[in-house]
């Protein structure tokens, strides 16, 4: 007999049938996940990637690729730009098709996935919740670090304060809002009897450029289901009229330094903000901020605000990920979140008078001073070796 929980699907997001980076690296995540989940319970649990798509079954090959055993693709003309009351619908209906399930795995007793996984961006996070919703499930948003395990929990109302055990129970974990202590979140079912109630699939949204994909393997095979999607009228009230890709209005990619700024500016931040721009164009390179610079937590100019402390600025899992060949920390502590954002820089140097700061574990430089007294003498002597470095 199986389970009626049983497998990790997948939702894939694209874009005119590429995957986009965060899909492959929750299916490399899922792949290893499942790969201990089999070997641990001496099961044969699948990894289930969920494609909704026009025209693009050809992606469905390259997931297989990429670590999927399977994968469900539901192909109409009405998913060529993602809405989520279409989206939530279908993949609703996907995620509790006993049939799908039952063309790559036994699923005599299938009712939905064991664990579901989404992106944490724009489009994931409202598709996570809404997808969810309809399964009457739990959600763990924004999530960086994944573990399966046996866990005994004893709580006042989920088992009546009785020490059970719940087993296979994804352990998801984040950042708190400080950035350097974890959350683990779980999605449990409730066993005390009075208000007994079975929570699955338990599900997440990844932050985009925490996992790393699984190398690309053109040997592996597996199985591709195709979903016939319906739609009713009430369905297809909201209709894309027009699609307009808008670039962000900060460059990263084309300069190969950036320096950013965090709330170490708050002595003299006008002044402060002035002088890492000055080291920014010193270098070449462009301005990138912390999260909470982006909230605009100090009073500076209008010029300052409207410039600097902006959402597009953001280096980090709420901003952009960036990879310089020299990237500049400037006044930032180093919470997780900030890191994910700049990791993959080849080069980094910090600034910081907190010696303790954790930043210094993630750089190859540290600086340990104020940012007045350090930049400065960089802005110097950069300016004495600018003509030597032309002459070359």
């Amino acid at each position: 007999m199986t389970e009626k929980y049983r497998h990790l699907y997948v939702v894939i997001e694209h874009e005119d049938g590429k995957p986009v980076p965060v899909s492959l690296e929750m299916l490399g995540e899922a792949r290893r996940l499942m790969d201990g989940f089999n070997r641990k319970y001496r099961s044969d649990e699948k990894v289930v990637a969920v494609v909704l798509g026009h025209n693009t079954r050809k992606l469905c090959e390259e997931l297989i690729f990429f670590g999927a055993d399977a994968v469900i693709y539901s192909d109409s003309k009405e998913f060529e730009h993602a809405r989520n009351l279409v989206d939530t619908k279908v993949i609703s209906e996907i995620a509790k098709d006993r049939e799908l399930a039952s063309k790559f795995s036994e699923a005599t007793d299938f009712v939905k996935p064991r664990y579901m996984f989404f992106a944490a961006d724009n489009i994931g996070r409202q598709l996570s919740s809404t997808v969810l919703a309809e399964l009457e499930s739990g959600l763990a948003s924004d999530i960086n670090k994944l573990v399966i395990e046996d866990l005994e929990i004893k709580h006042e109302h989920k088992t009546k304060g009785q020490g059970l055990m719940y087993e296979k129970t994804l352990e998801m974990y984040r950042p708190d809002f400080s950035g350097f202590l974890w959350t683990t979140i779980l999605c449990l079912d409730n066993r005390n009897p009075a208000i007994a109630r079975e929570y699955h699939p338990q599900a997440c949204s990844i932050i985009p450029g925490v996992f790393a994909p699984i190398e690309r393997d053109t040997s592996r095979r597996g199985i591709v289901v195709d979903h016939q999607p319906s739609f009713s009228e009430r369905d297809l009230k909201v209709r894309v009229i027009g699609r307009k890709i808008v670039k962000s209005a900060v460059d990263f990619d084309s300069h190969k330094a950036i320096v950013s700024f965090g709330r170490g500016v708050k002595e003299s931040p006008e002044e402060n903000v002035r002088l890492v721009a000055q080291l920014a164009e010193q270098l070449e390179g462009e301005v990138g901020v912390s999260l909470p610079i982006s909230k605009k937590p100090f009073a500076v100019s209008e010029a300052t605000n409207s410039k600097y402390m902006i959402p597009d600025r953001v280096v980090g899992t709420s901003g952009r990920k960036v990879a310089p060949l020299l990237y500049v920390a400037v006044g930032i502590s180093g919470a997780m979140q900030h890191i994910v954002g700049m990791k993959e820089s080849s080069f980094v140097v910090a600034i910081n008078p907190d010696e303790n700061a954790p930043i210094k574990d993630e750089c190859d430089i540290f600086i340990k001073g104020r940012m007045e007294d350090v930049i400065p003498v960089l802005l110097e002597e950069l300016q004495k070796q600018k003509p030597a470095i032309r002459a070359k």
